[in-house]
């Protein structure tokens, strides 16, 4: 083989090797843009429906600015401990906003229960230890409260689990009220006029707070009572044996 043979085997073999590096090259675009525009047609999970729509954006809001309402809270400011409890009062309202449209437009989710529920014990929470750490309420409080909420979750899970639906009682709803009600007056805690009827009173919403939510615990441990009450009368009709028909 002459020296001019064995040059032209060596630039086709090279040209050979580009040709294939460009090929692979090429066909890796294209699968990258296969996979693209395959994610791009794919329809979104049902998940992901559910997630985005304004009920369960408004939890999602919730949650979020618990930062912040943190941040309100960590100095005895009157101004800032003013805009903890306006922010606190808005999430409560949030509350009852969302659940109210996830009815009215048939827009109750799998997410959202998951979430709505997670969101109100969060800022619930994050508000009561704030107290306690701002001296507000006493923590013995705040331990009887998550404590009550650790238990009766526990108890829809199981529950639920079983097939058994339990209805929240009346005082139940009176414990939230008392609660939040409380839980804005704690974020106040200073001493402001108010007025009523025909003259300006000076309020310490530090008092009031405590008084209520005081109360609130009450109502929660008989709230809870009443609900494992209810849990175990449950367990017994399930358990009892079915009596034959005549």
């Amino acid at each position: 083989m002459d020296r001019e043979t064995a040059r032209q085997l060596k630039q086709e073999a090279r040209l050979k090797k580009r040709e294939e590096k460009a090929r692979k090259k090429a066909d890796k675009v294209a699968r990258k843009e296969a996979k693209k525009a395959e994610r791009r047609s794919r329809p979104p999970s049902a998940l992901l429906k559910e997630f985005w729509n304004l009920p369960n954006m408004l939890t999602m809001g919730r949650i979020a600015v618990i930062p912040l309402f943190v941040w309100f809270t960590y100095d005895a400011d009157p101004f800032f401990s003013y805009l903890a409890a306006a922010l606190f009062t808005l999430a409560a309202v949030t509350d009852v906003i969302d659940g109210f449209l996830a009815r009215r437009w048939n827009m109750i989710t799998v997410v959202g229960k998951l979430l709505d529920p997670l969101a109100d014990k969060l800022i619930v929470a994050a508000a009561l230890v704030m107290m306690v750490r701002l001296g507000r309420i006493h923590a013995w409080i705040v331990i009887v409260l998550l404590s009550r909420e650790f238990i009766v979750t526990g108890l829809r899970q199981i529950a639920a689990s079983e097939g058994m639906v339990i209805a929240a009682g009346q005082e139940g709803k009176w414990k939230t009220s008392l609660q939040l009600v409380g839980i804005v007056s704690l974020c106040i805690h200073y001493t402001h006029p108010m007025f009523f009827g025909f003259a300006w009173y000076p309020v310490n919403f530090n008092l009031v707070g405590k008084f209520m939510v005081y109360l609130s615990t009450a109502f929660s441990v008989w709230s809870a009572a009443v609900y494992f009450q209810a849990f175990l009368k449950m367990l017994a009709k399930r358990g009892a044996p079915v009596a034959p028909a005549s």
